[in-house]
């Protein structure tokens, strides 16, 4: 046991040092990702301009930005939404990487 102990040492320390980084990284990035988005049903009238409206003091974007996010998230080709659908939005303006929302302007 000594002799593999002495052989494998690193190999072993790096194994259960890449398992606690990766175990402590899943944890960081995993909590609170429900609280980023929230999930509305459209209702009669409603527009994409008129819910970025609605929850502007949420998502801290334009409303530019906030459009073509949902549009590109949800899949969404036309401008048009129909009530009944259900879409999800950004409500959390801290998590929105620049890349992001550069991938979603050149959309």
């Amino acid at each position: 046991m000594n002799k593999i102990w002495n052989q494998y040492s690193y190999a072993i320390f790096l194994i259960i040092l890449s398992c606690c980084l990766a175990f402590i990284l899943s944890l960081r990035f995993s909590s609170g990702s429900e609280e980023d988005f929230l999930m509305i049903t459209v209702s009669e009238g409603d527009s994409l301009w008129g819910i970025s409206n609605q929850f502007s003091s949420q998502h801290g974007l334009s409303n530019k930005e906030f459009i073509k996010w949902v549009k590109l998230h949800n899949n969404i080709e036309e401008d048009q939404i129909f009530p009944g659908e259900e879409i999800i939005i950004p409500v959390n303006q801290q998590t929105w990487s620049s890349t992001e929302l550069a991938s979603a302007l050149s959309e």
